[in-house]
């Protein structure tokens, strides 16, 4: 029984420190985390060179979009992503795979605060500026979109065909 107790302690002592090492100090939430290699691609090197896609964020009406929405790269690509918020209010700009698009906006419908610490990611507020450095080493149909609940429903989204 004394063995079964240390146990159960030590089981209870290990699932409490995961959940504060995953939650982290002071943040909103969890931050969603991606610093390696992806299905599409890796962080690019600001020191290397770099094609740059110039993306506003907007409200448009009843609408909320990217101009332009459509990209199309070359395998082995650096891109340098120059992101506008144009907007009146916060937007961002996430890559991944539709999967990834799909699993990351429910999350962030479940917890709209979530911080975000990823290279393929930015969150700018109103008339804020950012850059995001990618390099696409795969090919594929890959999408961009702002996961602030209710942005991407309001047609905030984006393809990135990969040849």
């Amino acid at each position: 029984m004394k063995t079964r107790n240390t146990l159960l302690k030590s089981i209870g002592l290990l699932l409490i420190t995961g959940a504060i090492a995953w939650a982290g100090p002071g943040q909103k939430g969890h931050s969603h985390s991606h610093h390696g290699e992806t299905e599409y691609g890796e962080p690019g090197d600001k020191s290397k060179p770099s094609r740059t896609i110039v993306v506003q964020m907007q409200e448009s009406g009843t609408k909320m979009i990217f101009i332009p929405d459509v990209f199309t790269i070359r395998k082995g690509e650096q891109i340098k992503f120059v992101l506008r918020n144009v907007g009146a209010i916060e937007h961002e700009f996430v890559l991944g795979t539709k999967d990834e698009i799909e699993a990351h906006a429910e999350q962030m419908r479940k917890n709209p605060d979530m911080e975000h610490d990823d290279p393929q990611s930015k969150r700018l507020k109103a008339k804020e500026n950012g850059e995001i450095y990618w390099k696409f080493t795969k090919a594929g149909e890959f999408e961009f979109a702002c996961l602030i609940p209710g942005h991407r429903e309001q047609g905030m989204h984006g393809k990135i065909f990969v040849k």
